[in-house]
């Protein structure tokens, strides 16, 4: 005698193997959300509230008196933030521009199959690979007003001595800047020329396009979603820029080249005013907030014209 069977509801098993597939994304993302939210948005957050704040050193966040934006007016009403916006801004737009073209320059001057290449590459890479700290410290002992190798080179040639870091503060700290960071400009667009469709270049070559205008037309145009991106995160970083300039000059003389990150540190640890750190942080967010969205708006627009690029290469070929 057979017995009964309970009856199986086999649909349910494809939409159950359905459900998994669609939150298998999200619980394998899980576990980095959850990072990003204690080790990214928290301190964020901190800090956000903390700028609202009378907040002091000896105080927990919760002790400090509530002031509302009065940290933010007092900031905007300050000629000495006032001045290291300015330091600031004038130090990323200089060793950001002067970086770009020597690092572009060099990538497609060794974008070629030179005996030795590999190591000149290599040898232009090393500055990158220096501490901040190391980097200040030597660059203060070649500007050294007595032993310094700029001076004994000058009075080498009879020429009068320079106060590096005295007179041309600012200027010395941009050069120091662009000897250390110009290796990943390079490194960037070496890599950014390597990957280019040789199509493109063949089909301008055909064409009887010069190397000059393969270089304006064709390399530049295509490689350009790479540049502003690495353009992107010199500028960032540039804003940030702390060791090197500490060690240099500690921003003097005076405030000639007191840039924000150093104003926020000095602000926080001798003047021992947290939450008026907080607001300049918060500053100076807003600003690289606004850069990032500026950039990123360019990158979409020329990633569009270099696919319209490689379109007609294409069609060409």
């Amino acid at each position: 005698m057979r017995l009964p069977c309970p009856s199986l509801s086999l649909p349910e098993f494809p939409m159950s193997i359905a459900r998994v597939n669609r939150l298998s994304p999200y619980m394998f993302m899980a576990p980095a959300v959850v990072i990003m939210a204690i080790a990214l948005i928290y301190p964020l957050g901190y800090m956000i509230w903390g700028s609202f704040r009378d907040w002091a050193p000896s105080q927990t966040i919760g002790e400090a008196e509530f002031v509302g934006l009065k940290n933010y007016i007092t900031l905007w009403n300050d000629p000495n933030f006032h001045e290291s916006l300015t330091v600031t801004l004038k130090f990323a737009f200089f060793v950001v521009s002067i970086e770009m073209v020597i690092g572009v320059g060099l990538a497609l001057l060794l974008d070629r199959d030179i005996r030795g290449m590999s190591m000149l590459r290599t040898m232009l890479i090393l500055p990158m690979m220096i501490a901040p700290v190391v980097v200040g410290l030597m660059w203060r002992y070649m500007y050294h007003p007595t032993v310094g190798t700029f001076n004994r080179t000058l009075d080498s040639l009879g020429l009068p001595r320079v106060d590096w870091l005295g007179d041309h503060a600012l200027m010395s700290v941009i050069i120091a800047d662009i000897w250390q960071w110009t290796p990943f400009i390079f490194i960037l667009s070496l890599a950014a020329l390597q990957s280019l469709p040789r199509s493109a270049l063949e089909a301008a070559r055909i064409d009887g396009a010069t190397a000059w205008q393969q270089i304006i037309y064709i390399k530049l145009p295509l490689m350009m979603p790479v540049l502003i991106v690495t353009c992107l995160l010199r500028l960032i970083d540039a804003f940030k820029v702390l060791e090197v300039i500490l060690v240099l000059t500690e921003g003097g003389p005076g405030l000639s080249t007191e840039i924000l990150a150093l104003r926020i540190s000095r602000t926080a640890t001798e003047f021992r005013e947290l939450g008026v750190a907080a607001a300049m942080s918060n500053y100076l967010l807003l600003l690289l907030m606004l850069l990032t969205v500026g950039m990123f708006a360019f990158t979409r627009w020329q990633e569009a014209r270099a696919a319209r690029i490689r379109a007609l290469a294409e069609e060409d070929s």
